[in-house]
């Protein structure tokens, strides 16, 4: 398949078609990476009959270069560093941790707003089919299954729309399955495969968290 998505809620519906081996399979969760991982996950929980948690994960990103990824946080209190990156730049434990500390407070601000008190997902032992709307590079995804497997999780299934080839064959190096529609081998962004590809607010996220749960 070549052709571009309408939006993300067909993106979802086209992704469940390929995931339909773990309908009501038990200790299913499916994870979505907010903001627009969400309306994909939705689509995703509702033709698995499986319940939809967010997982929020927060790249690091170098100050000089904050598109390079030097490790991220994640729900549940993780941290994970990218040594490639942080032992070659020898990247100061100080600005890390400054990072870090600015980038806690947008993850608590998002948890807050779209979980409330509810504490973290439990993912211990279970089958998590973590969910984005496209992947370029994978850094925040690669960050999201070391946080998970830190989290005890059984198997962690990552399920996109769109993957980048050479992403897609780094994430089944640390996933236990890659699910995905469209995987090119000429990647520019997640936005060219979609028709419409506006950005999705928080009021969007409060109205589908609210419809399926």
């Amino acid at each position: 398949m070549n052709a571009r998505f309408r939006d993300r809620h067909e993106a979802g519906e086209l992704l469940a078609e390929k995931l339909t081996a773990y309908v009501e399979q038990p200790d299913l969760l499916v994870l979505a990476l907010p903001r627009g991982g969400v309306p994909v996950g939705v689509e995703v929980a509702k033709k698995l009959h499986a319940p939809l948690e967010l997982f929020v994960v927060r790249k690091l990103g170098l100050p000089e270069h904050p598109e390079l990824a030097m490790g991220a946080i994640a729900s549940g209190g993780v941290r994970v560093l990218n040594p490639d990156v942080v032992h070659t730049l020898r990247v100061p434990d100080e600005v890390i941790d400054g990072v870090a500390t600015r980038e806690l407070q947008e993850l608590k601000r998002r948890e807050r707003s779209y979980r409330g008190d509810l504490p973290p997902p439990n993912v211990a032992g279970k089958t998590v089919i973590i969910v984005d709307d496209g992947i370029a590079t994978g850094s925040t995804m690669m960050a999201a299954i070391s946080a998970l497997r830190q989290l005890q999780v059984g198997r962690v299934v990552v399920a996109t729309p769109t993957v980048a080839r050479a992403t897609y064959l780094l994430l089944r190096e640390s996933a236990d399955d890659v699910v995905a529609v469209i995987v090119p081998d000429t990647f520019y962004g997640v936005g060219q495969w979609y028709e419409n590809f506006s950005q999705t607010s928080d009021e969007e996220v409060h109205r589908l968290l609210a419809m399926i749960n």
